[in-house]
């Protein structure tokens, strides 16, 4: 059986609830820490500035680069 390509490998929020502002709002990503397990990124409210969620991806070539030869 073949199977299907998993098209929701990973998701981007464009808007999270933030309790300051008490309503969704439009979010910006930030890299927070690059991490041999993969980068730390924060959501941030686009109106007040509050973090309001994170994320961690598995994307290891950032460090790489940082690794000391």
């Amino acid at each position: 059986m073949n199977r299907r390509p998993d098209f929701y490998d990973e998701f981007e929020a464009s808007e999270l609830f933030c309790a300051k502002c008490q309503r969704a709002t439009p979010v910006r990503k930030r890299l927070l820490i690059v991490l041999p397990q993969g980068n730390k990124f924060d959501y941030l409210c686009s109106v007040c500035g509050s973090s309001v969620g994170s994320k961690m991806d598995d994307d290891r070539s950032a460090f790489d680069i940082l690794k000391p030869s």
